[in-house]
This record gives structure tokens, sequence and C-alpha cells, in this order.
């Protein structure tokens, strides 16, 4: 019997410090995108970025084919 004093006031303390630790996740963002790193996983990693792609082959342009205006 005297060991539910401390367990229920305990138990009652680790309810409260879980709230606040979910509260605190969900206000920091921690469960607003579910489906995305699910579909990161999936992406094949050997795929450029868009700037990689832009700076290894820059565009070349022709200035001396001005016969169409």
């Amino acid at each position: 019997m005297e060991s539910l004093y401390l367990l229920i006031p305990l138990s009652v303390v680790l309810v409260f410090i879980i709230g606040i630790l979910f509260w605190w996740s969900l206000r920091n963002g921690q469960f607003d995108d579910l489906e995305g790193p699910a579909y990161r996983l999936l992406l094949d990693d050997q795929d450029e970025p868009a700037e990689a792609r832009t700076e290894a082959r820059p565009v070349k342009t022709d200035t001396s084919c001005n016969d169409l205006q």
C-alpha cells in the first residue's frame, strides 16, 4: 500500500511530462508532413538536382545566326 503513495503521483507527473512533450512536438511541426519522408525514401539518389545540371553544362548561345529576323 505504501508503494501506491509513490507510484500514483509519479505516474501523474509522467503523464504531464509526456503531454507537454507531445504538445511541444505538435507546435514545432513534427507531424506536419507524414507522407513526405516515405516518398523521399523511394526516390533515386543518383538523380542530379536541377542546379547541378545547369552548372555542369552551360547553355551555348550562337549570335552568328541572326537571319531569322
